[in-house]
């Protein structure tokens, strides 16, 4: 009879935003966390900060996990780490939190049985250790890309897993969750960080007088250009035909816009911004 996930400690591979706010929810259920982390320095700051019970380097804390969550960077789910796939318990359930599925499902399907490809879509500009922030999943979207291949058992302890911390589950193929966050989340990283560079860059105004003058909703269209990098440059890297397909469509958009602008089409305008006004609700 398979043991319930609940019934065996959790173990979390780095202690970073998801796995950081994960060890927080899942302590705060009850349940014995373990954490494997790449540094001596992370592990006694985690250990201060209490995002796990057991907080060690060495990989042989997992041993007897029966969920292990990879909150891992998407080169080091690409490229895992030996030491780290030869400690994985054989019955144990494997889920990752990655941005980009398809590759990961690719790579780990001969490396684990028990494989789950799961992606919380939450978050925030922070990263680190310091990052973990409790009820950081509750109410948000944690999809899976299982395949025909995907053990069915491993598959309901993950979704009871993001359910326990107040997620809403969705499932898909794989590639239509890369097409869909290219839109809704790579491309935006990379249309905020322009928007960073022409205000930057673009005009004749002072950049003093610029920097002064950025208010609320420039910090809300910003926000995400001016998160962290490596992750950014790691969408894109992992997701590069989606994420291009997602900047020609926007480019699309914006030369539709400037268009408008251009002809002083200004009813045309202003339908076009009363199309997006009421499109917004449906994506929040």
């Amino acid at each position: 009879m398979t043991t319930h996930w609940r019934e065996r400690p959790i173990g979390i591979v780095g202690l970073g935003l998801i796995g950081g706010s994960l060890g927080l929810d899942l302590q705060a259920q009850g349940l014995e966390v373990r954490a494997l982390v790449h540094r001596h320095s992370t592990a006694e700051r985690a250990q201060e900060r209490g995002l796990a019970q057991r907080i060690d380097t060495d990989p042989a804390v997992l041993q007897d996990c029966g969920l292990v969550i990879l909150a891992l960077p998407l080169d080091r789910l690409l490229e895992p780490d030996p030491s780290l796939v030869a400690a994985l318990p054989a019955d144990a359930v494997i889920t990752d939190v990655g941005s980009v599925k398809q590759p990961i499902q690719e790579r780990w399907a001969s490396l684990h049985r028990r494989f789950v490809p799961s992606h919380p879509m939450a978050g925030t500009a922070q990263a680190g250790v310091e990052a973990g922030l409790a009820g950081l999943f509750q109410g948000r979207p944690w999809v899976a890309t299982p395949t025909a291949e995907t053990d069915p058992e491993a598959l309901t302890a993950v979704r009871g897993l993001a359910e326990s911390i107040g997620a809403h589950w969705l499932e898909c193929p794989a590639a239509a969750h890369d097409q869909a966050v290219a839109l809704i989340s790579h491309m935006p990283v990379l249309v905020s960080a322009a928007l960073l560079q022409s205000a930057d860059q673009g005009g004749t105004a002072a950049p003093a007088l610029v920097r002064a003058l950025a208010s609320s909703g420039f910090a809300d269209t910003s926000r995400i250009g001016g998160g962290n990098p490596e992750l950014g440059t790691l969408m894109a890297r992992t997701n590069r035909a989606a994420v291009l397909s997602a900047l020609e469509q926007y480019q699309r958009q914006l030369q539709q816009l400037q268009s408008l602008v251009e002809g002083e089409q200004w009813e045309a305008l202003q339908q076009e911004l009363v199309h997006c006004q009421a499109l917004r609700p449906e994506f929040l």
